[in-house]
This record gives C-alpha cells, sequence and structure tokens, in this order.
C-alpha cells in the first residue's frame, strides 16, 4: 500500500489490527487502519487530537 501524501510505501505488519496507527517513512504522514478483511487494509487519515490547555 502506498502513502496518500507522498505516494512511499508503506509497510503494514500482518498482526495490525483496526485503529492502529501507521505512520509514512518518507513524510510522517499517520494513517489509521480503518478496516482490516484478511490481508485487504483500508487506511483514513489520521485525526491529530490538540493540547486544550485547559479551555
Amino acid at each position: 500500500m502506498n502513502c496518500k501524501e507522498c505516494d512511499a510505501t508503506l509497510n503494514i505488519p500482518d498482526d495490525a489490527s483496526v485503529g492502529e496507527i501507521i505512520s509514512c517513512p518518507d513524510c510522517g504522514a499517520d494513517f489509521e487502519i480503518a478496516k482490516k478483511i484478511g490481508s485487504t487494509v483500508e487506511l483514513k487519515q489520521a485525526e491529530t487530537v490538540g493540547e486544550d490547555w485547559g479551555e
């Protein structure tokens, strides 16, 4: 599977599970495993949670 940002090859372990975060080794983009059916994996852009500093 390739990165949606820079098209680099993403290495997804066979034992990866839904909800796990995969990072691109080239650009650092984070993707979350949305679905996994057998060896077919669907990724979505991982949400970044900003700090609210108690606001």
